[in-house]
């Protein structure tokens, strides 16, 4: 009997001295969090949300597709990821998550107030943080200023004018098939597929790397292509030789006029992963986010991090960004119809014969 207890007593203890770290380990405010952002494993704001929380980020990087899979894998293996927050560089990424049921949705009055309609999922499956606009950049020394006024939509490139003398990232890249899914979403199927055609046809290098799209057309290399506006900021921003790159480019952006629908533009957008184990950081995470001193201007900030265009309407522009004048968004294409016709996109991009490699 004596013997029984003094069993009973040791296994108790040896419970409790395992229990006590384990329950230490769960309730350490932590927040994982995979990201296909690629500007430093700790970005600046991550490392502000953990100093103004006490809350330690814990990142995943990696392109957006490859981290979609990697939640698709581990929620249908094992009911639950690693990972508390999704945070992509396209919309249509996120949609597709939330369809394949990876998300779960976020009831949070601060989002709500921070960012419009139009830049968050309906159902609130994920917000937008950030937007970046895919536009034009040309070279004002080869192209004249009739040759610029022809080109109002994303499909004006594929006319005669522009043969040889485009750039453009492959059709294997988020960039290239979101910006042509916009011309899906709104031109049709079949005048898409002739306007993709047209556009590959004029193509004279495929480049996988926007700096070096642009590098490219201040060099001459091309006259013409579509680039991310930051890129241009970055440069601007940049070494004497990053400015110097600057100077000699311009940018344009695309479907401004009277009835036109405005910009293509994709948003950095985030959601809570679906049984999340600290779903109230990851909420915290986001709305943090959203605030605007986090949509503000300077480097610590997320959009200000990148030279991106704020989701919160009481931000204020980067100054580089404020040079460019206003800019009208194409809202028309809705956020959460982006992942509905990737699909669809790359078929037919695939069908007209564009690039999917560099050259």
């Amino acid at each position: 009997m004596f013997n029984k207890f003094i069993r009973s007593m040791l296994l108790a203890t040896l419970l409790l001295a395992v229990s006590i770290p384990m329950l230490a380990y769960a309730q350490q405010p932590v927040l994982n969090v995979y990201s296909s952002r690629h500007y430093g494993t700790m970005e600046a704001p991550f490392v502000a949300f953990q100093e103004a929380t006490g809350i330690e980020v814990r990142v995943s990087a990696g392109t957006p597709n490859d981290l979609l899979e990697r939640l698709t894998a581990e929620v249908d293996q094992g009911g639950r990821s690693v990972a508390d927050v999704f945070l992509a560089i396209d919309a249509g990424v996120l949609e597709m998550a939330a369809q394949r049921e990876l998300l779960q949705p976020i009831q949070s009055d601060v989002l709500d107030a921070n960012i419009p309609v139009e830049l968050r999922d309906p159902e609130g499956y994920w917000y937008g943080l950030s937007k970046r606009i895919r536009t034009l950049v040309y070279n004002p020394a080869n192209v004249t200023a009739e040759e610029l006024a022809s080109i109002q939509t994303y499909a004006d490139l594929g006319t005669a004018t522009w043969a040889d003398r485009v750039c453009v990232r492959p059709a294997s890249h988020t960039y290239t098939v979101a910006l042509m899914s916009s011309l899906v979403f709104h031109l049709g199927e079949d005048d898409s597929l002739t306007a993709f055609t047209n556009l590959s046809n004029n193509v004279t290098r495929y480049i996988t790397s926007d700096t070096s799209i642009i590098t490219a057309v201040a060099a001459g290399e091309c006259d013409v292509a579509f680039v991310n506006h930051y890129y241009l900021a970055r440069l601007a921003n940049g070494s004497n030789d990053d400015k110097a790159i600057y100077d000699a480019v311009r940018i344009h952006f695309m479907q401004q006029g009277e009835g036109q629908t405005g910009a293509f533009f994709n948003v950095n957008s985030a959601g809570v992963v679906v049984n999340a184990a600290n779903y109230d950081n990851a909420v915290r995470f986001i709305e943090f986010m959203s605030q605007p001193e986090m949509q503000a201007s300077n480097p610590e900030a997320f959009v200000g991090s990148n030279y991106e265009y704020p989701v919160n309407p009481e931000a204020e522009l980067h100054p580089t960004l404020a040079t460019w004048g206003e800019v009208k968004f194409d809202t028309v294409y809705p956020l959460w119809e982006y992942g509905n016709l990737q699909a669809r996109t790359i078929e037919l991009l695939d069908e007209a014969g564009f690039g999917f490699t560099e050259n």
